[in-house]
């Protein structure tokens, strides 16, 4: 595939004219983020855009309606958020978010830092379309389930898989060469995709691709591939770390992290990890605080019990943040899930069933979108609920590939 148009994925630098006005993104690598750089962003949202910092599906933030441009990329940088106007938009990175603290094989928390700081020293990366994701996952098989362009993922303590488009390539290394390895296969696919700003964004669009980026490497398959799940829970809850401690996963409804909600957490003064799954987890707590946490935080909207029908769908922005947008879809889904038709389970949906918006009954993993682009839709098996209209949506089925 050979896009016809540029790649026009926002960053801070270079917003999107949204609907409702210029949208920032701002990456943020392996999710991590001190409460320092969360208390600089609850600040930026309220002074200087809509008042919410928006999770998005690869563990970054997005501010809506920014008023200052300059002002926001001043703070950002004060906070250590961007911390190059050359690589901003290609620091996509998303690590097990649990990792070194509840199970897995390795610690992958460092690797993005490292992984980060390769990206950002090598000029040529700059290239990388903003779509291109990196995965680092420590084996519990969490975020490989994304099928990001390149990425690890940890099969003993010092060994990884290395994955390219989803599929495991067969090539093991070390910890001390993931983060080489990953780069070079970046400057490989950079090979590959066609000089100018329309080539390839993803790996997966260029024929052959994955064997073909495997060739410049120095390394050979040796290991059988692993299969790869499509599924996995989500962090949500009291969990128990392997060292006494507690980290709490956090749910936010529609991936809108109020401001004020924002600077809670960060007065609690530990890590904040987020996660591709629109939710946050706090780390590194002693039981006493863990549970004050929770009463304190559960009433301002974040979700901690884990059969929340939340948990089960997402939406993308719709009305009035989107012009392509056919209805407010989120206020659609909010009305669902408040009216219990967001059902548990997984109870196959018949494709192309149209169905009236106040009708939409749905069982399991959901995307709700307002036209046909789908955006924000997860990987995995997910009903897609998307308008025809203002007044009803049509159902379809999207199961993983093989």
């Amino acid at each position: 595939m050979t896009r016809s148009t540029p790649d026009s994925c926002p960053g801070v630098l270079r917003l999107h004219q949204a609907a409702d006005g210029p949208l920032a993104r701002i990456r943020v690598p392996g999710g991590r983020l001190s409460p320092t750089q969360l208390q600089a962003l609850a600040e930026a949202a309220r002074e200087l855009g809509s008042g919410d910092l928006e999770l998005t599906s690869r563990g970054n933030i997005q501010l809506r309606q920014v008023r200052d441009p300059a002002e926001l990329a001043s703070r950002l940088d004060a906070a250590g958020l961007l911390p190059s106007a050359t690589h901003e938009r290609v620091r996509n990175i998303v690590a097990s978010p649990l990792s070194g603290r509840v199970g897995g094989f390795a610690e992958v928390h460092g690797l993005a830092a490292d992984l980060d700081t390769g990206l950002v020293g090598d000029p040529r990366l700059a290239d990388l379309p903003g779509r291109v994701l990196f995965t680092l996952d420590d084996g519990r098989g969490d975020v490989s389930t994304l099928r990001g362009d390149i990425g690890v993922q940890a099969v003993a303590a010092d060994r990884f898989a290395l994955l390219l488009a989803g599929t495991d390539t067969g090539i093991r290394v070390g910890a001390g060469e993931a983060v080489e390895v990953m780069l070079d296969a970046a400057r490989g696919f950079l090979d590959l995709r066609g000089t100018g700003e329309t080539g390839q964004w993803r790996l997966h669009e260029i024929p052959g691709g994955v064997e073909r980026v495997t060739e410049t490497l120095a390394h050979s398959p040796v290991g059988t591939p692993l299969e790869l799940g499509a599924t996995h829970e989500i962090p949500i809850g009291w969990l128990d770390q392997d060292n006494g401690l507690v980290t709490l996963g956090a749910g936010v409804p529609l991936g809108l992290l109020a401001a004020r909600t924002a600077e809670f957490l960060a007065a609690v003064e530990h890590p904040v990890y987020l996660t591709p799954w629109r939710s946050v987890v706090l780390t590194d707590l002693d039981e006493g605080p863990a549970e004050t946490v929770v009463r304190v935080l559960a009433p301002m909207g974040l979700i901690f019990d884990a059969a929340s029908p939340w948990l089960r769908a997402s939406a993308c922005a719709g009305l009035p943040g989107c012009a392509k947008s056919r209805t407010d879809v989120r206020a659609d889904l909010a009305a669902a899930v408040d009216a219990g038709r967001v059902l548990p389970g997984d109870t196959r949906t018949p494709v192309d069933v149209l169905v009236p918006t106040a009708e939409v009954t749905v069982a399991g993993r959901q995307h709700w979108s307002g036209c046909e682009r789908r955006c924000g839709r997860p990987t995995g098996p997910v009903t897609d609920v998307i308008a025809t209209d203002e007044d009803h949506y049509r159902l379809e089925r999207v199961d993983p590939p093989k």
